[in-house]
């Protein structure tokens, strides 16, 4: 029963706790002095302290009416068993991050790190890419852990994410090629978030200095880009990435959350074309990434600036398809992209 309220305290947020809330935590069945006797041992190993102003209870045992949390005390057996296991365990694997993480998640991660174990004794650290259903039943003996069942979040959690060589799961990266630009040595890329511009810009592309025109499907190109070297392997290549969305927060959102990724900036000519048209109501219900607009504002003119906060904060936004396609062309063609 001990054990039982020492889980649970583990998981408490509060620095205090009152005996009721303690004993509510009991097993049904036992009675008050069982109770008192695992309480009475938490007191003598400093995990429980009296709250002294609060007094004790006249039951027999007597214990206090609120007692004060002393967490470091009740990590000790805790932090002993990852020092145990930090010398049982392959050394690549890293066990940092559980001194900061509750009990808890070290006992689900366990069984997954004992089998991460036997395959680098095994193995050793991969040297080829696979995919990553492939590794997850190398690793776990289950296809979907990986991609489906945080087991990306426990590699990274001990530092094996990048050193399991994992081919990322996710739809192919769509995008039309300019084979006039395959022998340049700096290679440009034009990201667009909707089919529609995209199909208005296709037949532009090869009178364009650009050798790819890439079709990010909204969010999708969060995903799919991490395919763009593997399907377009130039090798030695330098890679310049623009990208034009919805002028609105999803848009903005996307751009930012893709320039973590690849060094994508805004395509200025086709959002300056955007904010002189005029703009359209309805996307008041879109979350506002404040880093992402400070992030997009700092490419933007100071009266284009104060544009653009007014827009979003009205919940007003410009379509990519406010430019028709005789527009976009000219402008993807006659634009001087440095």
């Amino acid at each position: 029963m001990k054990e039982w309220i020492t889980k649970e305290l583990l998981s408490y947020s509060k620095k205090t706790i009152v005996v009721e809330e303690l004993e509510r935590w009991v097993p049904s069945g036992l009675t008050y002095e069982q109770f008192a006797e695992q309480v009475l041992l938490l007191e003598n190993e400093g995990i429980l302290e009296m709250v002294k102003a609060k007094g004790r209870n006249s039951r027999t045992p007597s214990l206090a009416y609120s007692y004060r949390i002393h967490t470091i005390h009740l990590k000790k057996d805790y932090h002993e068993q990852l020092k145990t296991y930090r010398l049982k365990l392959h050394p690549s694997i890293s066990l940092d991050s559980y001194y900061r993480l509750q009990p808890a998640q070290w006992n689900m991660d366990l069984p997954y790190l004992l089998s991460i174990h036997q395959y680098l004794e095994s193995f050793g650290l991969p040297v080829y890419e696979v995919p990553a259903p492939e590794r997850s039943v190398e690793l776990v003996g289950d296809e979907k852990w990986i991609t489906d069942k945080q087991g990306k979040e426990l590699l990274e959690r001990v530092g094996l994410w990048n050193s399991m060589k994992i081919i990322p799961v996710s739809d192919p990266l769509m995008f039309a090629l300019n084979p006039k630009m395959f022998m340049q040595k700096e290679h440009k890329h034009l990201i667009v978030e909707n089919k529609t511009t995209y199909q208005g810009l296709l037949d532009a592309l090869p009178h364009t200095s650009f050798t790819t025109l890439i079709y990010g499907c909204g969010n999708k190109i969060l995903n799919s880009m991490d395919q763009f070297e593997r399907q377009l392997p130039l090798e030695g290549a330098k890679h310049r990435f623009y990208y034009f969305g919805d002028l609105d927060r999803s848009g903005i959102f996307i751009w930012h959350r893709l320039r973590s990724k690849v060094d994508a900036e805004p395509a200025m000519p086709f959002y300056e074309a955007c904010l002189a048209k005029e703009h359209l109501q309805g996307k008041t219900n879109q979350r506002l990434d404040e880093d992402a607009v400070a992030a997009f504002s700092a490419f933007l003119k100071k009266e284009q600036r104060e544009q653009l906060h007014s827009l979003l904060d009205s919940g007003c936004y410009f379509p990519q398809e406010v430019l028709k396609t005789e527009e976009l062309q000219t402008i993807w063609r006659q634009t001087r992209w440095s």
